[in-house]
């Protein structure tokens, strides 16, 4: 056999085999790849707004249909006939750059979409990449909004506090804390008990699942406060923490933001962190000012051996 018909049979063999598994076997009509320094968390809850704010603008459903931890999210647009599938990959590369990569595929076009999107500006293409561009631009938007600074491992400091319990999904941690802010501050005035400190977040559980929280609401007092029975503001103290620590700059509504940051440092770095967080708010949001300048520090503790 000639080297010219090895070649031709082997270029044959090869693209045969492409083309198999380019129709056959790869899933996605259409991937767009993209890079952003931010936690896989922090992406997270971007494509679930993202598929939020879809939902409103053209007045159809993105229903989330597979999640594998922080990895991989999936999720179905449905109308009438048509039906495609967003699924999105977000992989860690190092302390600070998540890859992003969404595999798009319309379940009724699927191989026009193969046969067409590598050489020409289909619709289908133009509209994908028009979508992805606006989730780019608004989590691009909202990273300018924070920054984290992650410390490493340390311990917090013992003190007493007098709490109220809470629950809320993540989402809304700040908001169920101003709504219930006057029932522990106004028990505390009403008492002449003095607040010697700024406040606190002490997270009892974090249900990444559910995405759930139940948390205590603490405001540091002196350790000789006089207990008052209460039926929701309780007094304790916070003992020392040991555990993974950062700073974190920005609006206290988005400071879960840290919380993510850790928990992938602690991932790349083979470090195991319970589901609980201490939060201690350094700053006062009603003085209004440079929200980059708000400090919080926080700590998630390292898992018992």
């Amino acid at each position: 056999m000639s080297i010219k018909k090895k070649i031709w049979i082997g270029c044959s063999v090869f693209f045969t085999a492409f083309l198999g598994w380019y129709f056959l076997i790869k899933q996605s009509d259409y991937t767009i790849h993209f890079k952003v320094q931010a936690a896989r968390a922090t992406v997270h809850q971007g494509i679930k707004e993202w598929a939020a704010s879809r939902e409103q603008k053209e007045g159809v459903k993105y229903v989330l249909t597979q999640k594998s931890g922080l990895s991989q999210v999936s999720y179905t647009l449905t109308q009438g006939q048509k039906q495609v599938v967003y699924d999105w990959e977000v992989v860690s590369k190092n302390d600070s750059v998540v890859s992003v990569n969404v595999g798009i595929t319309d379940i009724n076009q699927s191989w026009y979409n193969k046969l067409t999107v590598p050489f020409f500006e289909t619709d289908f293409k133009k509209e994908q990449l028009e979508k992805i561009t606006d989730f780019k631009k608004g989590l691009d938007t909202h990273l300018k909004n924070f920054k984290v600074k992650i410390e490493g491992p340390g311990n917090s400091n013992e003190e007493f506090v007098a709490y109220i319990a809470l629950k809320s999904v993540i989402q809304e941690k700040a908001q169920t804390m101003i709504a219930n802010d006057a029932i522990i501050t106004g028990f505390l005035y009403t008492n002449k008990i003095k607040i010697t400190g700024r406040p606190y977040v002490e997270v009892t559980n974090w249900d990444q699942e559910k995405e759930t929280l139940e948390f205590n609401y603490c405001f540091p007092v002196a350790k000789n406060t006089k207990i008052i029975p209460h039926a929701t503001v309780k007094f304790k103290t916070l003992p020392v923490i040991k555990g993974l620590k950062a700073t974190y700059y920005g609006n206290f509504r988005t400071s879960d933001r840290a919380w993510f940051a850790l928990q992938d440092y602690a991932e790349r770095n083979k470090l195991q962190l319970e589901h609980r967080v201490l939060e201690h708010f350094l700053a006062n949001p009603f003085n209004g000012g440079d929200e980059l300048k708000w400090q919080t520090k926080v700590i998630i503790p390292f898992q018992k051996k």
